[in-house]
């Protein structure tokens, strides 16, 4: 089951250890100054850049433009769970239950990666700057779909090991 919230609402409720190291430096990205958000907000767009946290987690920073909801795709993980924290902009991701959605690409191993069809079950979660949302191995999820218009995002991924 997906949540989502301000980080500190979210970390506030979810007491898991598994969680720590990702709430951690989530805490060094949006500390002005810091290594974590420097790097971040220097990246130009169209970046992506990995960040190993520890064994268990790391992080995938990007900078993008968000895009139309036809241009974008439902998603799940099985070894990951995604905690994904907007530094910038703003999006909306759709989530749905895997079982409510049509596999379009089978599991592909070395990305942790299943794609499915555009579903018509989803719900809707608008996230802007300081918004996190956590999507388990069950959380079809579709990052990266505008509100409006087009804008630019500035977003870190955490994958954390189930």
């Amino acid at each position: 089951m997906a949540i989502f919230g301000k980080l500190n609402d979210v970390k506030n409720q979810l007491d898991d250890i598994k969680f720590k190291k990702a709430f951690e430096y989530l805490e060094q990205v949006i500390k002005d100054g810091t290594i974590e958000n420097k790097r971040l907000l220097s990246l130009t767009m169209n970046a992506f850049n990995k960040v190993d946290l520890d064994k268990d987690n790391f992080g995938l920073e990007q900078v993008y433009l968000s895009k139309d909801r036809k241009k974008c795709f439902f998603e799940s993980h099985k070894r990951y769970i995604d905690v994904q924290f907007i530094v910038e902009g703003e999006e909306i991701i759709e989530i749905a239950n895997i079982n409510k959605l049509e596999i379009n690409e089978n599991y592909n191993e070395s990305m942790d990666l299943i794609k499915y069809n555009m579903g018509d079950q989803s719900s809707i979660i608008k996230l802007k700057k300081g918004d996190v949302a956590i999507f388990y191995p069950e959380d079809g999820h579709m990052p990266c779909v505008e509100l409006t218009n087009s804008t630019k995002v500035i977003k870190t991924v955490v994958k954390v090991a189930v």
